[in-house]
Order: structure tokens, then C-alpha cells, then sequence
């Protein structure tokens, strides 16, 4: 095990990722868990409103003790201490970053909606034997997790777009002249957040869902017994009950005597709440409820609004786009087919989508094996040019549009 170690943490509003690194870059460990914080609040705007009301310091302790927490478990894995811990970097959105400072929030919570600081900081930490450099904000809805994503790609190809999907759906668009950047409130569910069965990707997590003939096919991350679903699972699960009828255009679980295969016994009723039991033994029961399914088609039609927006800001046409690059809370590729049963993004932008797994931390793994220069982040950061959508009558129009899913998947798909 090498004595320099590199530490790059993301953030997140409903998780938070570690990764450990060697002094060649390499990989050594990486950890997830569900950001404590959420005991405050799913959404950033309810933590913003719980400090501004005197809770600051209890949402930034439950931050640390949650990093705290994610530190432990990589030096579990790698069997290194914290003095092995040389130089260390981490990102998040704006609220997540100025609840960690213990900032004032009203900047944030009411107009302008702007951070009084955007610039990184070098933060000491008790947990930690180095400073910790925190990626600086481009706005009160665009954060350092969106600049550490666009960090990772120095060179990108005019008509490249970029989306970290998360709680924050944030993403940017390079026309070869200029970088537009946004954000929308997507939810929680893309992390497993604010789901029946949801949970962080990880042991036990369903990630990927098929349909062969009249069952459904369930892998977890490693292999063994489903515990939940983490988001990647969330989407392949809702494309493959549409392709088996099972959902409707509208999102609505259909009634048992509507689907003519075997699929129904997929079907139950919780509570009075229609839902789907994807797997069920002595100790788990994994479901997916009508509430699941209303929280995912607000998150993909904010998402979806959101990438149409920002194009139609940037003057820019689908046809001219070169690649779009998806990161974020999904963890795992998900196939044309998927993206374009659930209607998460405009379908002709669908063809050009390549994943990128932990594109924050990624670039902040880029950051921490370069020379420390945080002016190039900082310069990057600045040249950012931000295009709130929240309230546009665009963006409404088009959020609302999205809701449902496309008409008519091609039935009996086996897998997406």
C-alpha cells in the first residue's frame, strides 16, 4: 500500500461518493453512502431554509461526520491511515458547499440566489491531516461538481454536452466559442433517494433489470441478494415494466386484469398503493410504488426540459451535437433503448450518449495527480457562463411535456 494517498470526496445532496488514489492515479478504493444531511431535508432548499433558521451547525456536523464516515470505510478497504493521506480535494453544489463552510445562506435562499462566494477554498478538517481543497461555485444553482465533471475533459469538441445527473440535474454545452451551464431540481431519485426500496449503488443494490418472457431478471451490483435499488436499477426497471405493459404512457401501474402475461404477479397492492414487488425472501421486500414512479417522471422530465432549454439558449440544434456525455448518480450505462422507453432525454439526442462513471470524481482525481494549480479550475469556473431555467415559461412548457413516457415501447423487449 502506498504511504500517498489522494483523497477526492463528491458532495452529493443525497450522496456521497470517496475515492481513494495512489501516487500514479490509480483507483485504491471508493466508497458510497446516502449524505446524513438528509435527515434535515431531501432538497437543498429545505437545508438551506433549517441554517437559515439556526440549524447551520448541526447540518454542517452531520456533513462531516457523513464524510467522516465515507473516510473510514476507504481506509477499511485499503488498510491505509489518515496520515497516508497527502493531499485531498472535493466538490458539491452550491448549498452543499456553503452548508459545509457554515456560510451564511440567504445569498442562496432568497434573491439574487447567488453565492457571496464562488471562489475554492482550503478548508481544514479534523478528519483529515491536509487542507481540503473545495472546487469553486459558478452560481446559486451551478456548483463545483458540475466544474470538477468539465475539469476531466480539457479539450472537449465544439457541440459536447455534458450532464451530471443527480438531485441537481446539472449540465453544460461547449459551442466551440462559449460554455452555457444550468442546473434543475431533478430529486433524489436518481440517487435511490426518496424511494420505497432505494438505496445508494452498492452491495445488495439492484442495478440493471431484464424481461425475459414472463419474469424479471434482477442484478445487483455484487451479485448477491437484492436489498433495493439504486438508480440505474430505478430506470431499467420502469423501461422494461412499460415494454411488459405493466406501466402505462402516464406512469400509471396498470390493474392486474389489464396485463394478459405472467408478468402480472409482479402486481400488488401496499397500503391501498398500487406497486411492484420486484423480489421478496424472509428479510427483504423490494418494491416499487406508484409515489416511486411519480418522483422518477419528475425527475426525467426535469432533466429532459432542462437539455431542450439549454440547447434552444445556446442557438444550438441537436444535429450539432458531437457527443453527450452523462455521469452522475446512475453509476452504470443504460441503452439507447432505455433512455428512450423512459423519455429521459430528447430522443434525437439519445444516439450520441456516451456514460462516464463518476465524472466528479474524476476530475477531481485529475486535479489531485496534476500540479496543484487551482488556477486552472478557478479559471475554468469563470469562463462558465450560467442560464437559469427555473420559472422560464420555456422550461415549464416543456417540464410538463416530458412527464409522460413515449407512446408505444416495443413490447416483449427482453432487456434495455
Amino acid at each position: 500500500m502506498s504511504s500517498s494517498l489522494s483523497l477526492a470526496l463528491d458532495l452529493g445532496t443525497t450522496t456521497l461518493c470517496g475515492r481513494l488514489l495512489d501516487g500514479e492515479g490509480r483507483v485504491m478504493a471508493e466508497q458510497t453512502l446516502f449524505n446524513p444531511q438528509i435527515a434535515f431535508g431531501s432538497d437543498v432548499i429545505r437545508r438551506l431554509e433549517v441554517a437559515h433558521d439556526g440549524g447551520g451547525e448541526a447540518l454542517a456536523r452531520a456533513l462531516l461526520d457523513g464524510i467522516g464516515q465515507v473516510i473510514d470505510l476507504l481506509l477499511q478497504q485499503t488498510g491505509a491511515s489518515r496520515q497516508d493521506i497527502v493531499h485531498a480535494a472535493a466538490a458539491g453544489n452550491s448549498a452543499i458547499s456553503l452548508l459545509l463552510q457554515q456560510q451564511p445562506v440567504e445569498s442562496l435562499l432568497f434573491p439574487p440566489h447567488r453565492p457571496a462566494q464562488k471562489t475554492g477554498v482550503c478548508l481544514p478538517l479534523a478528519d483529515l491531516p491536509v487542507p481540503l481543497y473545495l472546487f469553486p461555485l459558478v452560481s446559486g444553482y451551478v456548483g463545483g461538481d458540475l466544474v470538477a465533471v468539465l475539469y476531466n475533459h480539457p479539450n472537449p469538441a465544439p457541440g459536447t454536452f455534458f450532464i451530471d445527473v443527480g438531485t441537481n440535474g446539472e449540465m453544460a454545452l461547449y459551442t466551440g466559442t462559449q460554455w452555457w451551464v444550468s442546473s434543475v431540481a431533478a430529486g433524489p431519485a436518481f440517487e435511490g433517494g426518496n424511494i420505497a426500496s432505494g438505496m445508494p449503488a452498492g452491495p445488495g443494490a439492484i442495478c440493471r433489470v431484464g424481461l425475459e418472457d414472463d419474469r424479471l431478471v434482477l442484478h445487483t451490483c455484487d451479485g448477491g441478494r437484492p436489498q433495493g435499488l439504486c438508480g440505474s436499477g430505478l430506470v431499467e426497471l420502469i423501461a422494461v415494466a412499460r415494454h411488459g405493459g405493466l406501466i402505462d404512457a402516464h406512469g400509471t401501474i396498470v390493474d392486474a386484469d389489464e396485463v394478459e402475461t405472467n408478468l402480472m404477479r409482479y402486481l400488488v397492492t401496499v397500503e391501498g398503493q398500487a406497486a411492484l414487488q420486484l423480489y421478496r425472501d424472509a428479510q427483504h421486500r423490494v418494491l416499487v410504488t406508484q409515489e416511486d414512479i411519480r418522483h422518477f417522471q419528475l425527475a426525467k422530465a426535469a432533466v429532459h426540459a432542462g437539455a431542450e432549454c439549454l440547447l434552444a439558449r445556446a442557438q444550438m440544434t441537436v444535429d450539432a451535437l458531437d457527443a453527450v456525455v452523462m455521469t452522475g448518480a446512475l453509476g452504470f450505462s443504460l441503452t439507447a433503448d432505455c433512455l428512450r422507453t423512459v423519455g429521459l432525454l430528447p430522443a434525437a439526442m439519445i444516439d450520441n450518449v456516451v456514460f462516464e462513471q463518476g465524472g466528479v470524481l474524476n476530475g477531481l482525481a485529475r486535479y489531485l495527480c496534476l500540479p496543484q494549480h487551482e488556477d486552472n479550475v478557478e479559471a475554468l469556473a469563470g469562463c462558465l457562463r450560467p442560464y437559469p431555467l427555473s420559472g422560464t415559461p420555456h422550461f415549464e412548457r416543456a417540464f410538463v411535456a416530458a412527464m409522460d413516457f413515449p407512446n408505444s415501447p416495443n413490447a416483449g423487449s427482453k432487456k434495455c
